[in-house]
């Protein structure tokens, strides 16, 4: 998705219509949202794709038990998972459905090109197949001989003829590909592991199923009636189907795909099915293919029997949609897991965006009105406010980047440095000062701007709060496109005079949870492990909690002390992901930040990240510490950094 792209097509995954939406679902489509937003905002020539997943064994079963044909189960799944988008303000250009005649001859179209090509073939599939996450494993894959490694579901014995498509054909072609595309997955410490299976061996697919007839048949022109595809095959091709691929390819200027969002668990079809087929095909590949991590609730793994699985629409209605959008993209960095509490959520709202953002356009109405009759003239903010005109753009002149990397909570965060600006300006300033001094062009100046730092943060901003940031707009006086862009995020212009307009408070302080309450999981002990529980002390963990918490080793790149801290030392430290994590450690008392640099520590990796003086801290070294001092926790040999401690 690189600056120069005309033509910016986004994808989310279609989702399975087994289930109904959730804060997954919601998450990959409000990022892809963002993204399309954002690309229609910086004047690209955008469309974003989303739908449904309709086919397959699991969805016949679903229907069946439910007393409803296949396609009336999906036609009412499908069409919640489309009011809600449509509640959310999605802003997507096509949403598709499997079951769609078009898609149906995008896909037979696909599977002959690929026959009459011979990578297609006629054979006998026998193994063990998971109903639930519709794939097929060996026999060493499986856990304990019969479970699904993937969701730990039953799996069953297949043994029925089937096509094949012949991936082992592409596995070299593959690895070329991922060597000579640095980021064709994201985030790259995602790409290593795709790499890592594919050098293992790849063997080839099976593509099609004779013992359900739930799906899209197969070309007419290869006379097997008795076969339907195999319902990811049916699904990778939506994205090339909802372009007209096999029907009306008027829309085909957008292919190759700038992006496709994929949850981590669906990496795998996405990073070595997809692109073989697309090879085969002989069409170009998609430029970024982008997975995320996955959701807890208060830390704990959501499921149906603890009644702690969110529901996004209740969370929009309570908190407002534009506060769960911004929590959502800000909360967790784009590949990690994140959890979802209401007091994460509450904090977010009440400081970065009731503290920072909202109260900071009530200083600008308030200071604009008191002084200058709402009227805002930037005529000498160049004079007075070189400093923090070159303070600002030296931020935002590299944000853009952070978008197209998938880094978009480091995207929110460099905004809200741009809004420190603003408001330590005030303070710095005192506007209320000068005009007792008589400065009125000086505190014109101030008030001009903070209200240019406003809106270049607001147009940067729409596509993350769209209903919000058009409040502010209408209260600046502006109104965002791309214009207004092109002028004053690209040109670094000013604004031209403007008339500041009151509105209600943007972002209402929230005082107690909205929702209620995720219960406790409850668990039924028996009399031994009561007994047992009596004997033990309180403090014992199981090996499985012990498992949950992830230390890697850490080379520190960059140290330097933190102002006006007597222990803070702000580290960035090389965890083998594609970014270095910052971390703040309170060490400075023992360590030196330039004794640190190049050497490694033992880092717990996957702790949510943490605000410490204003800052984000990322993780948190290990040490130990007695009468005699402290000293961090060192593997004993330079280990490659990222390596895991077990």
């Amino acid at each position: 998705m690189e600056e120069t792209c005309k033509n910016v097509y986004i994808t989310t995954p279609i989702y399975y219509v087994n289930d109904v939406a959730h804060i997954g679902h919601a998450y990959t489509t409000i990022i892809a949202d963002m993204l399309a937003r954002y690309s229609r905002l910086t004047g690209h020539n955008t469309y974003f794709l989303t739908g449904t997943d309709e086919h397959g064994q699991k969805i016949a079963q679903s229907a069946q038990a439910r007393g409803k044909t296949p396609k009336e189960y999906a036609d009412e799944v499908s069409g919640k998972f489309r009011a809600l988008w449509d509640n959310f303000d999605i802003s997507y250009d096509k949403f598709i459905r499997t079951t769609d005649e078009e898609h149906k001859l995008g896909a037979q179209k696909a599977f002959e090109k690929m026959y009459n090509k011979g990578d297609i073939y006629k054979g006998e599939y026998e193994g063990f197949y998971c109903v639930s996450c519709e794939t097929f494993f060996t026999e060493k894959q499986l856990i304990d001989e019969q479970f699904c490694p993937d969701c730990g579901k039953p799996t069953s014995i297949v043994k029925e003829e089937s096509f094949f498509f012949k991936l082992s054909k592409y596995e070299d072609k593959l690895l070329k590909w991922y060597e000579e595309n640095e980021d064709c997955i994201l985030p790259r410490s995602k790409k290593n592991e795709i790499v890592n299976f594919v050098k293992s061996g790849l063997r080839d697919l099976s593509i099609s199923r004779t013992s359900f007839e739930w799906g899209v048949k197969l070309p007419e022109s290869i006379n097997e009636p008795k076969h339907v595809m195999y319902v990811w095959l049916d699904a990778l091709i939506n994205y090339i189907s909802a372009l007209g691929y096999g029907s009306d390819e008027k829309k085909f200027e957008f292919w190759p795909a700038s992006v496709h969002l994929v949850g981590k668990d669906i990496l795998r079809f996405h990073a070595i099915y997809w692109p073989a087929f697309l090879m085969s095909l002989e069409l170009p590949l998609p430029k970024h293919i982008a997975a995320h991590g996955w959701w807890t609730r208060d830390g704990e793994k959501m499921s149906k029997s603890k009644g702690n699985v969110v529901d996004p629409k209740q969370v929009a209605d309570a908190y407002g949609l534009d506060a769960f959008r911004y929590f959502m993209l800000r909360e967790v960095p784009f590949g990690q897991d994140g959890d979802f509490s209401q007091k994460a959520l509450i904090d977010r709202i009440n400081s970065d965006l009731g503290n920072d953002l909202g109260n900071l356009l009530n200083r600008i109405s308030g200071m604009s009105g008191k002084y200058f009759g709402f009227k805002v003239s930037s005529v000498d903010v160049e004079k007075y406010h070189v400093k923090e005109l070159e303070d600002v753009n030296a931020i935002l002149e590299n944000v853009e980047e952070l978008i197209f990397n998938m880094q978009i909570n480091r995207f929110l965060e460099e905004l809200w440095k741009v809004l420190t600006i603003a408001n330590k300006a005030i303070g710095d300033y005192e506007p209320w000062t000068k005009m007792k001094e008589g400065k009125t062009d000086e505190a014109m100046a101030l008030v001009a701007l903070i209200t240019n730092i406003m809106a270049r943060v607001s147009i940067l901003l729409q596509p993350v709060m769209p209903e919000k940031i058009a409040k502010i707009a209408t209260s600046l006086g502006i109104s965002i496109n791309t214009e207004l862009y092109n002028k004053i995020i690209v040109n670094k212009e000013l604004l031209s005079d403007t008339v500041i307009t009151k509105v209600d408070q943007l972002f209402p302080r929230v005082e107690e949870p909205l929702i209620e309450q995720a219960p406790e999981a409850k668990t039924e002990k028996s009399e031994v492990e009561e007994e047992t529980n009596k004997e033990e002390p309180d403090n014992l963990i199981t090996i499985d909690k012990f498992f949950e918490t992830t230390i890697k080793v850490g080379t520190i790149v960059e140290a330097q002390e933190v102002p006006k801290s007597k222990k803070l030392l702000k580290l960035q430290v090389d965890l083998g992901e594609e970014n270095t994590r910052q971390v703040l450690a309170g060490i400075k008392e023992y360590y030196s930040a330039n004794e640190l640099i190049g050497t490694q520590a033992c880092v717990v990796a996957n702790l949510k990240p943490a605000k410490l003086m204003g800052m984000i801290s990322e993780g948190m070294l290990l040490a130990a510490k007695d009468e005699n001092g402290l000293c961090l926790i060192r593997p004993e040999k330079t280990k490659i950094s990222g390596t895991k401690i077990s």
